[in-house]
């Protein structure tokens, strides 16, 4: 390896936390990405969870002290409330 290659290869190791160029793209895509999902994700749980207040029977309701009408309207709620 000639004196170019191995300071182009100690410049790439020495960045440390923030890699730079392409890496430091894909990097910080990747982890928007990511984060992305977990939102989507949350809202989605969220959206079942609501469901299931809809399918509860007015005992369970009651046992978790929920009105019929406060289920049905949370269950109505857009999934991003």
């Amino acid at each position: 390896m000639d004196t170019t290659e191995t300071i182009r290869c100690a410049g790439i190791e020495l960045v440390g936390s923030r890699p730079s160029g392409r890496r430091g793209f894909v990097s910080r895509f990747v982890q928007v990405v990511r984060s992305l999902a977990r939102q989507i994700d949350a809202l989605i749980e969220r959206r079942r969870g609501r469901l299931a207040l809809l399918e509860m029977t007015d005992e369970q309701l009651k046992d978790i002290g929920v009105s019929r009408s406060d289920a049905y309207r949370e269950g109505i709620r857009r999934f991003w409330d």
